[in-house]
This record gives C-alpha cells, structure tokens and sequence, in this order.
C-alpha cells in the first residue's frame, strides 16, 4: 500500500483554523480512497528549518513525500522589513539579496535532506492571494514572495520535482480561511487536495522531470 506525507506548514496543517469542517489531510484521504494511506507531520507556524525535525518522525513505509514550506519564512522576513528602516533603493536591493541568499541555502539545505530518503517527493510554491487587511504588508508579500518562489522553482527543477503552483491554486479569496486569512480555507483545501491526488496518480516520479501543476 502506498503511504503520502504531508510535511511543512499550516498550508497542510489547517485543522484549527476550519473545524469542524475537513482539513486538507482529511479531505486528502477521503479522495485517495482505501489504496492509499495519508499521514500529517506538517506543523502550523512551521519554517524551513522545522522541515529536518519532522523528517525524524518520518515512517520507512512512506512511499510519497509532499512538502509546503516558506511562508512562514516570508513572513518573518517582511515583519523585519517593515520594522527596519532603509535611506536608499540600494539598501533595499541588498536587505531583498541577504533574504534571498539565506533562505534558499536553507531551502537547498532542506531539500537535500528529502532528497537523500529516495522516496518520491512532491515540494509547493507560497501562495501570494491571501486577503490580508493590511495593504502595506499585502504590496510587500506581492513583491517580496517572488524571490521565496524562485528559490523553491529552482530547487524543484534542479532536481527534477514535480512542483504544485498554490499561487494558481488558491486564487479566490473563498480560498482562505475566515478566522485566518492566511491559511487555506476548506475550499481552499479542497483544491490543494484534489491537486495532489492528481499528481500522486498521474506524475511519472521516475523520470526525475519537473512539471507545473496548478
């Protein structure tokens, strides 16, 4: 029987923020059907470098790994931004290049750590729709999440991961969760779910090939 893990952030660990209703690993089980078996290591309020202790937890009968990390990192990296003054565009280039260079080292450094468990591992994209009430930090994340993104793209890439684009998933705002607008809502789940059921069963993991989906 095949088994996938859900590992990274509230994207998967949502059941707070919808209950009673289905979170993303419930609604993922229910449209697997009986031949597949579903576990959630994920954490809410997790970053990157949480990814390493969940991974410990990781059961040897785990045949398919899915992973969504970053926004928390994004988060705090905006949190700082906006706290922390700059008199140049020049400063600006050089905090975004630091924030970059750092996050996709850890990033790398994550993936490698997935990548060396050989089993077949699907990573996300951050979305960039959440309906914030801040407008001033909604600019910031549209801007700033790019460079979360481009890092995660080319990881997927250079090692040839399927990679579910939650930017083109998640894309109304009936997507996010009421009690939190940034987490996914149970429609929201709902897409992310039936998206990866479709690359469980449609993805040739052996061809070592990145394809978008969305």
């Amino acid at each position: 029987m095949k088994k996938v893990v859900l590992l990274g952030d509230s994207i998967f660990d949502n059941g707070v923020y919808v209950e009673p209703e289905p979170a993303v690993i419930e609604q993922l089980g229910e449209k697997l059907g009986i031949d597949w078996r579903t576990l959630l290591l994920a954490i809410d309020g997790s970053v990157v470098q949480d990814v390493s202790e969940q991974l410990k937890q990781l059961p040897r009968d785990a045949t398919h790994l899915v992973i969504s990390v970053g926004g928390n990192d994004a988060l705090r990296e905006a949190a700082s931004l906006m706290q922390d003054p700059v008199d140049s565009a020049i400063a600006v280039l050089q905090r975004f290049t630091e924030i970059k260079t750092l996050f996709q080292w850890r990033y790398r450094q994550m993936m490698q750590a997935v990548l060396g468990l050989g089993k077949a591992t699907t990573v996300c994209t951050i979305y960039d729709r959440c309906p914030s009430q801040d407008p001033y930090l909604s600019q910031l994340m549209y801007t700033a999440l790019p460079m979360f993104n481009d890092c995660i793209s080319r990881e997927a890439i250079l090692a040839g991961l399927p990679l579910l684009d939650l930017r083109l998933v998640c894309s109304e705002p009936e997507d996010y969760a009421a009690v939190s607008p940034i987490e996914p809502s149970v429609q929201g789940g709902k897409k992310i779910a039936a998206c990866i059921v479709q690359i469980l069963r449609e993805h040739n993991f052996n061809r070592k090939q990145t394809i978008v989906y969305g």
